[in-house]
């Protein structure tokens, strides 16, 4: 949640230019067979894991907040659905947000491989919105402050990911039967702005009597009566997880998955194909907090790990619950998209609390963003600006101290404005034309936007388009965090109270209404069969990307030690439910950020001179971190919690890529001493 969730200033700077990045991948996936009778579908999956050291996190913008390690390694989770001969392509990302430059890059990806199968109309790329990921993606200034500037491995990591994961979708799709399924969750969320949620009519109140969004939206995957897979909505922000953490982690809805293909299905991911894919997806979690005592990293526990387990498994279950009553679907497979300039925006009356036509306006922050959101994340330390704090990215490109005119206060009120984002140089430090998009899978609909919307502007854009569709609301999601991200969409009665969501709906209080105007527009144009034009195109600014980050240099070693020597070794015997660690001399993971592979495996012998892996850095039982001694020595440390059913001797095996003085890489691999595991 980027320049929002902490603020404009406590960010970083900009990256090296850009070009688009167009994925190398084998293949070439063959059409699929048709199933005029039902559905046909493939699923697939990738991993997205960027640099786990020095490289600016998501979310929180804090400077501070580097990544040093992982605890639960994020990915990108791919559905391909078809239904007489129309496709669409659901990826839900586990990331900070799914930014313009991540979305054209893909797009570009895969009309390098696939032609026009795969289209912006009918691609759909989500974000589970983890403020625990790597930072760096966008060509957006606003959310790269943190990361110094555009960083090429994450954008990278994350475009070759999703692409990865459609690929393998693309490879699977064969016939097989897709269930709905409903529940609901309440111990999960809780409303974070309460006073501003407050404000709305009390119509709109009562849908949500406990002031969250209960609602859980489970579809169920199939084959020769065999489910497959999973795709879960639910609204919950994906912050578990502190902004005092350092480890890559895709927090509770990775640990949702994670318990969905692991701990059920019994999914050993990087060793082939997966025979089970869950994904949880976002909805309008504008002002939905995990941390239920509405403090950072607190509720249920106050340990944010266990946390990030509990909020995960709640909603895994609440998925099960789901599935448990799925019923079968029918219907067509479609998908709408076109581009809105939510800068300049005349919004009819019918759109506006007071019934007169009003007009967005550009980009601009509240005084309140740069307080944070205090149940999920402070602000700077010391204020909004404390005194001394400077980010080289901001003065790079020219500060953010520029006066605003009176007009655009005027536009923006009642907020204060802190930051006239829309108006600063070079370009525009946020996007402002961003896409909308309807999608239809069978009888279940999804509004899909770049936003973060609160539960009441989600509800208003739902009954919005299932008025001009003819369907029951229920029928339709928000889906927030869709193909670009701009901050929050608040109700104007929400905005007004200037809360850290609407001073961060940046294009002012009649943002939501220009949403309802527009998808009104779409859903009417989808019902008719009509054409629609694409609206203004998305600003290209790939070539505008400084990054100011300093890479690392060539690795060393401890005096009289080489990599992958073993600093400390695990004890020689262990019991289940312990946990065991190791250290060992390594390299600096921004060498080789091994996306797709591994730091750490944990192997089990299985015969003589024989070891099977069992676990490694993508699995919840396991941690790595890293840390820097002196000037340029690396150290992995990792952890094992020994889980109850391991038995037999087993070993650590760390593997890394060195830097040399004359700018060669070189594979480091590392054996720990043997352990017993005893029950």
């Amino acid at each position: 949640m980027p320049v929002t969730r902490r603020t404009v200033l406590a960010a970083s700077a900009l990256g090296a230019a850009v070009a688009p990045v167009i994925a190398a991948l084998p293949g070439g996936g063959a059409s699929a067979r048709a199933n005029p009778d039902g559905f046909e579908f493939g699923l697939g999956i990738a991993d997205l894991t960027g640099p786990a050291a020095e490289c600016g996190m998501m979310g929180y913008s804090q400077l501070e907040q580097t990544t040093a390690g992982i605890h639960l390694r994020p990915r990108a989770r791919a559905f391909v659905i078809g239904s007489g001969g129309n496709r669409i392509v659901y990826v839900a990302v586990e990331n900070g947000a799914v930014f313009g430059s991540v979305h054209r890059g893909v797009l570009l990806a895969l009309a390098a491989r696939f032609g026009d199968r795969y289209t912006e109309r009918n691609v759909v790329l989500t974000s589970t919105h983890t403020h625990a990921g790597c930072g760096g993606s966008a060509h957006d200034y606003a959310y790269t402050l943190a990361t110094l500037g555009f960083q090429r491995q994450v954008y990278e990591a994350e475009v070759h990911g999703i692409v990865e994961a459609i690929a393998d979708a693309d490879a699977d799709v064969g016939p097989g039967t897709i269930a709905l399924g409903r529940s609901t969750l309440r111990d999960a969320s809780v409303n974070r702005s309460r006073a501003a949620f407050d404000r709305n009519p009390a119509a709109e109140r009562a849908v949500f009597p406990d002031a969250i969004d209960p609602a859980v939206t489970t579809l169920v995957f199939a084959r020769a009566g065999r489910e497959v897979g999973a795709l879960t909505w639910f609204a919950t922000h994906n912050t578990s997880m502190t902004n005092a953490n350092r480890l890559i982690s895709a927090d509770n809805k990775g640990y949702a998955s994670f318990a969905a293909e692991h701990l059920e299905h019994g999914v050993r991911h990087l060793d082939g194909k997966p025979s089970y894919i869950a994904a949880f997806a976002q909805t309008n979690a504008g002002d939905m907090s995990p941390n239920l005592n509405l403090a950072p990293g607190d509720g249920p526990t106050t340990d944010e790990f266990e946390n990030t387990r509990i909020i995960g498994e709640r909603q895994y279950a609440a998925s099960k619950a789901a599935a448990a009553q799925a019923v079968p679907m029918t219907g067509a497979i479609d998908a709408m998209l076109c581009y809105i300039d939510l800068a300049d925006l005349t919004v009819d009356g019918r759109f506006t609390p007071d019934g007169a036509p009003r007009r967005t306006a550009p980009a601009a922050a509240g005084v309140s963003l740069a307080a944070g959101s205090v149940e999920d994340g402070p602000g700077l330390p010391g204020g909004p600006v404390p005194e001394g704090v400077r980010n080289p990215l901001v003065e790079f490109l020219g500060g953010i101290d520029q006066p605003h005119p009176a007009w655009l206060a005027d536009a923006q009120a009642p907020k204060a404005v802190a930051v006239p984002l829309g108006l600063l140089p070079p370009v525009p430090w946020v996007p402002n034309v961003v896409p909308i998009q309807l999608v239809r899978i069978g009888g279940l609909y999804l509004a899909a936007a770049g936003a973060e919307f609160t539960i009441v502007a989600g509800l208003r854009v739902r009954r919005a388009v299932a008025e001009v569709l003819g369907v029951d609301p229920e029928q339709v999601l928000l889906q927030g965090y869709a193909n670009s991200y701009h901050e929050y969409v608040t109700t104007p009665e929400e905005y007004d109270a200037q809360h850290y969501e609407g001073a961060s709906t940046l294009f002012g209080r009649y943002t939501l209404g220009a949403y309802q105007q527009e998808f009104t527009r779409l859903a009417a144009a989808f019902v008719a069969g009509a054409a629609i034009g694409r609206g203004p195109a998305p600003r290209d600014v790939s070539a505008l990307q400084p990054d100011l980050a300093t890479p690392p240099g060539p690795d060393t070693t401890p005096p009289g030690l080489a990599f992958g020597d073993v600093l400390t070794q695990p004890p020689a015997r262990c019991a289940p439910g312990e946990r065991v660690a190791v250290e060992f001399v390594s390299a600096h993971p921004k060498h080789n950020p091994r996306r797709g592979g591994t730091f750490l495996e944990v192997q089990r012998r299985t015969g003589a001179g024989t070891w099977t892996r069992v676990a490694n850095e993508g699995q919840w039982a396991v941690r790595f971190h890293w840390r820097k001694e002196g000037h340029a020595t690396s150290i992995a440390h990792f952890t094992w919690d020994v889980p109850a059913a391991a038995a037999g001797t087993h070993r650590f095996v760390h593997y890394a890529d060195a830097l040399g003085a004359d700018g060669a890489l070189r594979p480091v691999t590392g054996t720990s001493a043997e352990f017993e595991v005893n029950p």
